[in-house]
């Protein structure tokens, strides 16, 4: 066993190197410009998103039945389209029970 406390040891300070790193990166980035859509590409229009503007973020994913579903996000209110509060305070957006607020602490209620 090695005596030396855990951020003396190499791999862990290789680790916090890259973090910080990739912090400092993220940190001075500028977003780049979103490309304008071709004439033979639609757009997709996320209409949850047009609705919930109060929402803290605007980010998706696709669920298992394909579908782009807002993910978990705070909100002053009950957001429109809103199918439980997680237990951190974030509305999930879920389709499905099985999984739902899975990275949030549980589902607190269920709209």
């Amino acid at each position: 066993m090695d005596p030396r406390p855990w951020y003396k040891k190499k791999r862990y300070i290789a680790t916090l190197g890259v973090v910080g790193l990739l912090a400092l990166g993220v940190a001075n980035a500028s977003p780049a410009p979103a490309p304008a859509p071709q004439s033979s590409v639609q757009a997709v229009v996320h209409t949850t998103a047009s609705v919930n503007n109060q929402l803290s973020n605007d980010n998706y994913y696709t669920n298992v039945d394909g579908n782009s579903v807002h993910s978990p996000a705070y909100a002053p209110s009950t957001p429109a389209g809103a199918s439980a509060q997680c237990r951190d305070g974030t509305y999930s957006f879920s389709q499905h029970r099985s999984g739902t607020c899975s990275h949030h602490g549980g589902v607190a209620e269920w709209l």
